[in-house]
């Protein structure tokens, strides 16, 4: 997918990789009520984290899990009104994320926005697409040296041209949270983390439709890049190719996720990344090996190394063969989410998981919550 740093060389198509897409239908415009279950938890009813999220707007503010659980976005701003689906100027969407204090964006009207370049987001935004239908296309969204953003409800589609990204997050942008969106069909990548951006966090997205699915980590000579920290849970990586992350140096958790009907591989563990894959379905199609490992050569080092997977609770399903590496490097060190945050909402895989995951991923028929006080945090 497409690498956020702009170089092409990084794009490069491996040998094997084809350019076909695998489609599926929109997905339903109403989801059943979530309730929160603890951490490392196992229940027979479906839990979706952060139940009350939607009950008053800003109770979105620091509801996140995981590694981007710290994003505030605009909470102690103002409400910003997107009253126009035009690119720019008074109104519109691009205005309000260029400016530079803390604003609580929300759309007073559904529709496509058509962006003729990348819209750049500034620190201390939140961008609220509960109570409308807005979508992007054209380029994407561009979070660069921002911090406390988060995305909420958006549908991302169609993005055109060499680099172009729906959500490029590069470089030094840290505390993200991108929730419930739709992303499909860019040239480049769905969501890129790349450039030392970190403390991110992914949830209850529905990727299709595209090749190259989600990048973190640019390249090996971007060393850098070693102190990248994502978390992606509850996703549903659609006919997606590749790339359910391809991961460089980084650590990610992954769990409660629905990978299926991949192209080439689910996920790739390249030049020292560390992967913690837990109690997430795999369900293969013609391609069946879930984990892929690419070594690659890291700047300052002497040898070529790849990355780490360990899976925990994780269902592979339709004859997916899980590729785990049977011997570990010596070398390898494998974190553990725990050293990091306490707690987040995880439960065994099962059809009733992966029901909700393809009726509760993506942008969303909620209604915009009242916007009431809320106690400083």
């Amino acid at each position: 997918m497409g690498n956020s740093n702009g170089h092409h060389h990084h794009h490069r198509k491996n040998r094997n990789e084809e350019n076909d897409h695998k489609r599926y239908g929109p997905l339903p415009d109403h989801h059943p009520s979530p309730h929160t279950s603890t951490a490392s938890s196992s229940s027979s009813t479906m839990s979706l984290p952060y139940a009350h999220v939607d009950s008053c707007l800003r109770a979105l503010a620091s509801q996140a899990e995981g590694f981007g659980r710290c994003a505030i976005g605009g909470l102690h701003g103002p409400l910003y009104h997107v009253t126009t689906l035009a690119d720019d100027g008074p109104g519109s969407l691009r205005e309000g994320c260029r400016r530079k204090e803390p604003l609580w964006i929300v759309f007073e009207l559904s529709g496509t926005i058509r962006l003729s370049s990348y819209l750049s987001v500034s620190s201390y935004k939140t961008i609220d697409g509960r109570g409308q239908r807005i979508k992007l296309t054209g380029k994407g969204l561009r979070l660069k040296e921002c911090e406390h953003v988060i995305i909420c409800n958006l549908e991302f589609e169609g993005g055109r041209g060499p680099d172009v990204d729906g959500i490029q997050i590069k470089p030094n942008s840290k505390h993200i949270w991108i929730d419930r969106c739709s992303l499909r069909d860019y040239d480049d990548g769905l969501i890129d983390i790349t450039r030392g951006s970190t403390d991110i966090t992914v949830s209850r997205c529905h990727f299709s439709q595209h090749d190259k699915t989600m990048l973190i980590g640019a390249d090996p000579s971007n060393i850098g890049d070693r102190c990248i920290r994502v978390t992606i849970h509850h996703c549903f990586f659609d006919g997606t190719r590749q790339r359910h992350p391809r991961v460089r140096f980084g650590k990610v958790h992954l769990y409660n996720n629905y990978t299926r009907n991949w192209g080439i591989y689910a996920v790739c563990a390249s030049v020292e990344s560390q992967i913690y894959s837990q109690c997430n379905i795999y369900e293969a199609g013609q391609k069946k090996v879930a984990f892929k490992y690419l070594t690659e050569k890291a700047a300052d080092k002497e040898e070529a190394r790849t990355g780490c997977i360990r899976s925990e609770g994780d269902l592979f399903i339709a004859g997916t063969q899980h590729g785990l590496m049977t011997e570990v490097d010596e070398h390898t060190t494998l974190f553990h989410p725990t050293e990091f945050y306490p707690s987040w909402t995880v439960e065994a895989p099962s059809d009733a998981l992966k029901q909700v995951l393809q009726h509760c991923t993506g942008w969303q028929c909620v209604p915009r919550p009242a916007d009431q006080a809320v106690a400083a945090r």
